[in-house]
């Protein structure tokens, strides 16, 4: 489906301050963490030693949480889908390189430090079935994603910034109860992945809120659009060996639950966040169309909120092959 030419104006009048923008939202890659920062240096002499202390405090955590955090894991690993989906949308310009292209690139080497800093430790932790794991990683990639946005930016934009402030709560939840079991390792690693997404997510915001300025009724319709659809996760399709495509989200979606890591009410608290931060009640200068879109997403949240509350998750925990406790 061919795309409003406004989409693609607005995409190249908003390509112009890239820099500034990728100035604003990512770091410099010298200045930026490295999983290494985190993790025992194998060149030290009491390598081996460190590596049973942090498999020690790996002891003390829930099952629902490792399977949370592995999850997490995987989604994260999933990365060269994500930058390829966004490499496809209007406006980015891979073979000349312009802004966008730059900023994909740019974000994806920053999210690629997330997967890789968790994975080791999963591998070190000693209470993963690494090849399960790396078997359910494989199938993520491989049987893609279809998130509904087309190749349409407003679309990617919207979903992109609910789906960082997402992981952000996921990565930041995640950290809270790791401390509490005591694995304060653990905890900091979760906290600086967090602390990426919630800049990530300030980033797409911004783009959003700059088409707003630029193009109010077409934005207002995508982001009615992505939430009529609702936002789907990235790990929507995740399974394990023997299992059918998506066949583990379910389970995947009912340990966060119980643990509290990502409910339905998050979802709605996201959206909430999202109609403040573009000031979708008081925007002016709408046609009838757009009039209509902003009814419906004023109403959503409590919409929600009431099938929400009807909602009963699974107390029984589901066994994961991941899991070698």
């Amino acid at each position: 489906m061919k795309l409003p030419n406004i989409r693609l104006e607005v995409m190249n009048t908003l390509e112009k301050s890239m820099n500034e923008l990728s100035a604003k939202y990512l770091k410099p890659i010298e200045e930026n963490w490295q999983p290494s920062d985190f993790l025992p240096d194998s060149r030290d002499p009491n390598f081996f030693e460190k590596i049973k202390e942090l498999q020690e405090l790996a002891k003390e955590m829930s099952y629902d949480l490792w399977a949370v955090l592995i999850g997490d894991t995987i989604t994260e690993e999933a990365l060269p889908t994500y930058e390829a989906w966004l490499m496809n949308i209007e406006g980015v310009d891979q073979e000349n390189e312009n802004g966008w292209s730059k900023w994909i690139r740019a974000w994806s080497a920053e999210e690629n430090r997330h997967g890789d800093l968790l994975n080791k430790y999963l591998y070190l932790s000693g209470r993963v079935n690494m090849r399960e794991m790396e078997v359910s990683t494989q199938y993520l990639i491989a049987d893609g994603f279809d998130i509904g946005t087309s190749h349409d930016p407003y679309k990617n934009f919207v979903y992109t910034s609910f789906q960082e402030l997402a992981t952000n709560i996921s990565h930041r939840r995640v950290a809270t109860l790791a401390k509490k079991a005591g694995n304060n390792q653990l905890a900091k690693m979760c906290g600086v992945i967090a602390s990426d997404e919630a800049r990530h997510a300030s980033a797409y915001i911004e783009f959003v809120k700059r088409i707003f300025d630029l193009d109010p009724n077409e934005i207002m319709l995508a982001f009615d659009d992505m939430m009529k659809k609702k936002i789907v996760m990235p790990a929507l399709l995740l399974r394990q060996s023997g299992g059918a495509i998506g066949s583990l989200f379910s389970h995947f979606s009912d340990a966060a639950q119980r643990i509290k890591v990502y409910t339905t009410y998050d979802y709605i608290d996201i959206l909430e966040s999202l109609l403040k931060e573009w000031n979708i009640e008081k925007i002016g200068g709408l046609n009838e169309s757009a009039e209509k879109a902003r009814d419906y997403l004023m109403a959503l949240p409590n919409r929600l909120r009431r099938i929400s509350d009807r909602i009963v998750v699974p107390e029984k925990q589901y066994e994961f092959k991941w899991i070698g406790i």
